[in-house]
């Protein structure tokens, strides 16, 4: 598949005089993807062609659930791919998923299925998963695309993670021989962005190193990061003495904080203390703004790709 980014791509901080730490803007480099993606649509209708399609599935009333199915339909309509939302009640039983996931694994107009995480507890995560069929997981969780990630061969990669290479693609952020330390083990962040380090590929090609709760001296090992991706979920936890200078920092945490000052009661922070973290890195990504934006457009992404490899 085509690499959509630009060699020419014009940094936002090209004009910076006042500092060496660059902030990643994220809702930048997502937007030029879906300008990117939209060109290549374009091309396909004016040949008279099918578009991508994407279908979500949705289970129940989770409100945050709710809000990112409906970004996720509205990046699609934007770009010009086919997109259909499938919401379900929340007693939906487990059998009647599954025979909605195979009806869409055999509708030749969506290309990709997406199945909203968290399910209700009758509902088996690790069951739905596996029955989305490997060539339409465009989320990356199935157990054939984290093998063929594992191993090396061309997948779909999880949006996150993707979307974390995607940004020190776009920023020219070499990682060849560069010490890349995770905190986080998930399935969803720490892992993969592990493995897609590790490749034998550009822009990654690292020596990774993955921490967790079971390390007794966790700075150890962030202060001996080139580049360090927090994704652990707790609020401001690397702190600048935790963090050597220069370093690429990628905070991938998403958290609510109380703030009496905002009209919502809270504030969204990620896993790092940005004001203090900030005048020590090279390159840091903000919360909000910075990985977030990424997920959705590394989605359409993986949407166009399994539409390529469908031949349509």
């Amino acid at each position: 598949m085509k690499e959509f980014y630009s060699r020419n791509f014009n940094p936002p901080w090209a004009d910076n005089k006042l500092t060496n730490m660059i902030v990643i803007d994220g809702k930048k480099v997502a937007s030029e993807i879906r300008v990117e993606l939209k060109q290549e649509v374009d091309k396909l209708k004016a040949k008279g062609k099918s578009v991508p399609g994407l279908v979500t599935i949705l289970v129940g009333e989770n409100s945050a659930s709710k809000v990112y199915v409906n970004s996720k339909a509205k990046a699609c309509e934007e770009i010009g791919f086919l997109s259909k939302v499938e919401k379900l009640p929340e007693s939906t039983t487990e059998d009647e998923l599954l025979w909605i996931v195979q009806s869409y694994n055999d509708n030749n107009s969506f290309h990709g299925i997406l199945v909203q995480l968290p399910l209700p507890k009758q509902i088996s995560e690790s069951k739905i998963i596996n029955a989305i069929a490997p060539e339409k997981d465009v989320d990356g969780f199935h157990p054939v695309s984290v093998g063929n990630l594992v191993i090396g061969n061309d997948t779909f990669f999880p949006c996150t993670p993707a979307g974390i290479q995607e940004l020190l693609k776009r920023y020219n952020i070499q990682t060849k021989g560069k010490h890349v330390v995770v905190v986080g083990r998930s399935n969803i962040v720490g892992k993969p962005i592990a493995n897609i380090m590790l490749q034998k590929k550009e822009f990654a090609n690292a020596i990774v190193t993955i921490c967790h709760s079971a390390a007794a001296d966790l700075k150890k090992y962030t202060l001996s990061a080139d580049i360090l991706i927090a994704a652990i979920g707790v609020p401001n936890f690397i702190k600048a003495d935790m963090v050597k200078e220069g370093t690429v920092v990628i905070d991938v945490g998403i958290n609510r904080v109380e703030d009496s000052t905002k009209p919502k009661g809270y504030r969204i922070v990620g896993d790092v203390d940005f004001e203090n973290v900030s005048p020590k890195t090279s390159f840091i990504t903000p919360v909000p703004g910075g990985v977030g934006p990424m997920t959705i457009a590394m989605l359409l992404q993986n949407t166009f790709k399994a539409y390529l490899k469908a031949g349509k």
